[in-house]
């Protein structure tokens, strides 16, 4: 556990009183989730933070006589903005979306952090968007692309239904009624694991061969199976080793092998399946660049998943703070 973690610990689990919300206020102001000045609308002048009867125990006000006491509220430009939820729900909510737990909502609910489901998956959608936001920028800029001279890269596609409880009811507007894929790459470099997930309508060369050349820089060590759409890698300039997975998973010539990747899309879909993420093609495309977004961006951050959480937060709600 960071220092980073300890602190907003202290902070949120603790009993919600004015002066521990302006303890955890402060807090949020210096972290940049909340705006430290505010000016008025008005006169154009700074407000001031006093203190209310509103949810958060603290609003801004202008008492100037031509403005006749303006209010707004301390969450006005954050995350926090246009929810009932306290800001020590929402703190505990972020503490547990960082953490990287199943994030079931019963457990919250059971636990306290909300009292209703749509409040968890409003709660819930808001991060994400922050997180696939932060993931296109970080794409724009530096492009997305793995591998290297020798360094080892594992593809593969994998089929992402949405099951049906007990085999039974009707099938909806589901993923299995469209029979789309997920291609994935993943970097296999040390102990770092950089996937790369894409939605395919097809797995026909014309459709895989491109993602690859785009995101696979050349001279990579490719492995995949014996899948007919890879039998021109070794044209296209990488270095390709195909497992026959008919009569074994280990190539015992050279002790390649994809099972990196069979391994993370079982954990991908248990992940997405929790979250109930597979029932339509956009929330299965969001649940698929949050995933790639944990492990580029959150995992290698200096402070930890935290800690990018609430960078991305900040720089997504309001620049100058």
């Amino acid at each position: 556990m960071d220092s980073l973690e300890r602190k907003l610990l202290r902070k949120v689990y603790v009993k919600e009183t004015k002066k521990s919300s302006l303890k955890l206020i402060k807090w949020l102001q210096s972290t940049g989730l909340l705006r430290h000045k505010i000016k008025c609308k008005k006169c154009k002048k700074k407000m001031k933070m006093v203190a209310s009867q509103s949810r958060d125990h603290y609003i801004w006000e202008c008492r100037r006589k031509k403005c006749g006491r303006l209010r707004r509220s301390v969450r006005t430009e954050s995350v926090f903005s246009q929810s009932h939820c306290s800001l020590f729900t929402w703190m505990k909510y972020i503490h547990r979306f960082a953490q990287g737990l199943h994030l079931r909502q019963v457990d919250m609910l059971q636990d306290g952090i909300a009292k209703s489901t749509a409040t968890l998956s409003m709660m819930s959608k808001k991060l994400r968007r922050v997180c696939l936001k932060s993931l296109k920028k970080h794409q724009k800029k530096k492009k997305q692309r793995v591998g290297g001279v020798n360094v080892l890269v594992h593809i593969d596609e994998s089929k992402f239904c949405h099951k049906r409880k007990y085999a039974r009811g009707r099938f909806g507007n589901t993923w299995k009624r469209k029979r789309s894929w997920v291609f994935g790459i993943l970097e296999i470099k040390s102990a770092r694991r950089r996937p790369i997930l894409r939605l395919v309508k097809k797995r026909n060369k014309e459709t895989l061969v491109p993602i690859i050349k785009k995101h696979v820089k050349r001279q990579s060590l490719v492995v995949s199976d014996e899948w007919k759409a890879y039998a021109s890698l070794s044209q296209e300039g990488y270095k390709h080793v195909r497992v026959n997975h008919s009569k074994n998973y280990v190539d015992p010539q050279t002790g390649l092998h994809t099972q990196n990747l069979e391994r993370a899309w079982q954990t991908y879909k248990m992940q997405i399946w929790r979250m109930r993420g597979n029932r339509s093609e956009k929330t299965l495309k969001q649940h698929l660049c949050f995933i790639e977004w944990t492990h580029w961006l959150a995992r290698t951050y200096k402070h930890g998943v935290l800690g990018r959480l609430l960078k991305d937060i900040r720089n997504n709600y309001h620049r100058s703070v």
